[in-house]
């Protein structure tokens, strides 16, 4: 019965998505579909996604999205590129370097990917090809940089993660032979996330260097400026002080997660009205609606996703994954190799945040049964997951990135390869060193 069920699930799943339906509607018609089957009450279908969006957690998300929206509209994005601008200086590469440090700063504050590419984008792109890079090579390196910006928390997908994570308890005998396992919170992951993104950051920084020097894309003739640094940093430190407001309040324990998300709205409005004076009603306006669109797609793939994740877990799918892993192989690095290749193929096919939802339920339980710490595998998932936006056929970052420079997406397809190449190789160093994601953590007592 079990076989068939799964059968049932996954063969109407894909069914639908091959017709051409959302992946909203294709998650909660095969779940429908599975529930009729079992005989279950349908009532009990709608109280499961119900329940999914109504944690108190999940209004983290839509506070996130908004404050990102908002603080580029008050002019807080284009401070904060300025600013890595004149950091960069004569480094060889230096736009490149300022791009990826912009992507590091922007991606603190809006938690999203294609949100970051657009940002620093618009103004790294056309700085970059007046300095005489290529245009394709200044589109791959933004797409392939805005992908840190869910990463570096405040993270949209570490929020998601965190979520899905609830309820998920390590199965009795991983307790029985690993130990009580540590649970998973937002804010955790938040702070696990931090040395990873500088890992992930790294490594573009270190190819930027190679490429650069090869190709003859200089830095800047004029050397630091201790005067621009300055004024830039004056000009930016209303900016600067937003993400370190949103994440010291969190690390000290001010406030939740939530709860910061809020305190960044506030900030933003507050800085964008009466000390940028670039906040209007208009913008306001639009990022609202930006905001509206972004977190109701995201719920309602939230809704249906939980129920699909829900039925995995009654028909022990995970249980099953993971005695048929053990039985071929217990080492963990060949275990870590088939997990990540596998998120890397499926964020070529599939949005984040809806990969998360629908592979949390499967992954953690697996992962628990090899005695991998939960915040761990949610770093990784969401590291490995990051790639999806610079790799065909979804790669948002790079349609975000063609649209705002010009050049055709095959292009930056094609410059962007080493890059994708770079963070594989970074993702399996977080993976197979666990205490790069733990370290921060056990240290601020998590």
């Amino acid at each position: 019965m079990e076989q068939y069920i799964v059968a049932l699930l996954f063969g109407s799943f894909i069914v639908l998505l091959l017709i051409g339906a959302p992946i909203t509607v294709s998650l909660a018609g095969a779940a429908l579909v599975a529930f009729l089957t079992l005989g279950k009450n349908p009532i009990s279908f709608v109280q499961i996604a119900f329940t999914s969006v109504g944690s108190f957690p999940l209004m983290a998300l839509p506070a996130f999205v908004l404050a990102g929206a908002l603080m580029e509209a008050a002019g807080i994005s284009r401070r904060l590129v300025d600013i890595a601008e004149t950091l960069a200086g004569p480094i060889t590469g230096g736009l490149g370097v300022a791009t990826v440090l912009a992507c590091l700063f922007f991606g603190a504050i809006s938690g999203s990917g294609p949100a970051t590419t657009a940002a620093v984008g618009m103004l790294m792109i056309p700085a970059m090809t007046k300095r005489n890079y290529s245009l394709d090579y200044a589109s791959a390196l933004t797409a392939s940089s805005g992908g840190l910006g869910i990463i570096i928390p405040p993270s949209i997908p570490m929020v998601i993660f965190g979520i899905s994570a609830l309820g998920l308890q390590p199965p009795p005998e991983a307790v029985a032979q690993y130990g009580q396992f540590s649970s998973v919170s937002i804010s955790k992951l938040f702070i696990a996330g931090v040395v990873p993104g500088l890992v992930m950051s790294s490594s573009l920084l270190i190819l930027n260097y190679i490429i650069s020097r090869k190709e003859g894309y200089a830095g800047t003739n004029e050397g630091w400026s201790v005067s621009e640094v300055m004024h830039a940093l004056r000009r930016g430190f209303w900016s600067v002080l937003a993400p370190l407001i949103i994440l010291g309040g969190i690390y000290a324990g001010f406030f939740t997660p939530t709860e910061s998300a809020v305190v960044a709205v506030f900030y933003t409005v507050f800085v964008g009205i009466f000390i940028h004076r670039e906040l209007n009603f208009a913008k306001a306006f639009h990022a609202l609606r930006t905001t509206t669109w972004i977190t109701g797609r995201v719920l309602l793939i939230l809704f249906a996703a939980t129920v699909f994740g829900r039925l995995l877990v009654e028909q022990r799918i995970p249980a099953l994954i993971a005695e048929s892993l053990l039985s071929w192989t217990d080492n963990m690095y060949v275990i870590w190799t088939l997990l990540i290749a596998f998120l890397l193929f499926v964020g070529m096919f599939m949005e984040t945040l809806a990969a998360i939802m629908i592979l949390v339920p499967v992954l953690l339980p697996v992962t628990y049964m090899f005695g991998i710490d939960p915040t761990h595998v949610g770093i990784v998932v969401i590291c490995a997951l990051s790639v999806g936006f610079v790799t065909p056929p979804l790669g948002e970052n790079l349609f975000v990135a063609s649209g705002i420079g010009g050049a055709t997406v095959e292009s930056i397809v094609a410059r962007a390869l080493p890059f994708v190449a770079a963070y594989v190789v970074a993702i399996f160093i977080i993976a197979f060193v666990p205490s790069l994601s733990l370290w921060l953590p056990r240290l601020m007592g998590y």
